[in-house]
């Protein structure tokens, strides 16, 4: 038996939302959930930034945005666009023409903030724009930069706040019968944005786009992003997501593969279940997990692995797991395939024969799918 076999006690269903397309990438529907992230290089630096970019697609982002604060960085935008392995979305700020600057460069959507792109006037511009280069939009309601007449009439940002910016702007593109975008409500509070989510979710089939902004460093970061996200996923909200960290942007892309495959909703590359490890390990298990995550970066077959110290509970983690070792004792301990014992392994020998049998499996199912083409 497979992890990735479905199970109804863990099935989610996701919120039906309706369909747009980023690019090439569809977002919302039936669509995968995709995986965002931003670069943090200066976005006129066209070498660094599609560095970034790349390397972000290579370890699985759907979706790339990168700031456009000024007529140098959307000048930039053409080149990033025309090079870039995935969509780009162009990051507006307080200025409507950096929006239509963006849409003439061929980024694939634009992300606006209600609470500084200016008044509907400009607002209409923006959605000329995009519809006459094929935009799609992001409407970017943020606790932290709420419009001041919502501010003033609630007292504070708050999640009913927060839901009328995003549902005042969604009017304005749809009385000017622009159906191409989607909405997010962040905010660094967990709280304050699960409920402003909720509520979103209730009064709008547009997609949405999740998450908890601001989060953090690296640790703090995924904890936190991982508590709201993971909630918000679980109740089957969220067509998108980008978990935001004060990190390599690498490294949120990376998180947000872990919790949507924690939860079942996207399925790639190596996923390892293994021990904390304790006196009964009987291999060096934190290290062995260590150098077995770095030397399967570049599988993306979806694939479960398990790695435990002792038989306690190895052979039933290996049940349920396409390949596993279990630690033995005296210096070995056992290999499985399919959750059925295949042969035993020497310690010293483990990293290696499983590096090997991980990657003959992926090429063994990616020939497959080839073939069946």
């Amino acid at each position: 038996m497979s992890l990735n076999s479905v199970r109804p006690w863990r099935t989610i269903e996701r919120r039906k939302s309706r369909q747009i397309m980023v690019g090439n990438v569809p977002v919302g529907g039936d669509a995968p959930i995709s995986v965002q992230t931003m670069t943090n290089t200066l976005t006129t630096d066209i070498r660094a930034t599609l560095d970034q970019v790349i390397r972000a697609a290579d370890v699985g982002a759907d979706i790339v945005r990168v700031s456009t604060p000024d007529q140098e960085s959307t000048r930039a935008l053409k080149e990033i666009v025309r090079e870039s392995p995935v969509p780009i979305v162009a990051d507006i700020h307080f200025h409507y023409k950096r929006a239509i600057e963006a849409a003439e460069a061929g980024a694939a959507c634009l992300r606006i903030n209600p609470g500084n792109i200016g008044d509907e006037k400009r607002v209409k511009e923006v959605i000329r724009a995009a519809r006459d280069h094929g935009c799609s939009i992001r409407i970017g309601v943020n606790a932290g930069s709420l419009e001041k007449h919502l501010l003033e009439k609630y007292g504070e940002p708050c999640p009913e706040a927060m839901v009328e910016s995003g549902l005042d702007h969604i009017r304005i593109l749809e009385d000017n019968d622009f159906h191409e975008f989607k909405i997010s409500v962040k905010a660094s509070d967990v709280f304050l944005a699960a409920a402003a989510y909720q509520a979103l979710a209730e009064a709008t089939d547009a997609p949405i786009h999740l998450g908890i902004t601001e989060a953090g460093g690296m640790m703090s970061g995924t904890v936190k992003s991982a508590i709201g996200l993971g909630n918000l996923l679980w109740m089957g909200i969220g067509d998108t997501i980008r978990v935001s960290l004060s990190a390599d942007p690498v490294e949120e892309v990376k998180v947000g593969f872990e919790i949507l495959k924690s939860l079942g909703l996207r399925t790639r590359g190596v996923q390892i279940i293994s021990c904390p490890s304790c006196a009964r390990q009987g291999f060096n298990v934190i290290k062995t997990v260590e150098i077995l995550e770095k030397r399967l970066e570049h599988i993306k077959t979806p694939m479960s692995l398990s790695i435990i110290g002792c038989v306690v509970n190895g052979p039933g983690e290996a049940l349920m797991t396409d390949i596993g070792f279990t630690g033995g004792g005296a210096g070995s301990g056992m290999v499985y395939m399919a959750g059925k014992q295949s042969h035993k392994m020497t310690n010293d020998q483990m990293v290696d024969e499983i590096v090997r049998l991980v990657e003959e499996r992926a090429e063994r199912i990616e020939a497959a799918s080839k073939a069946a083409e």
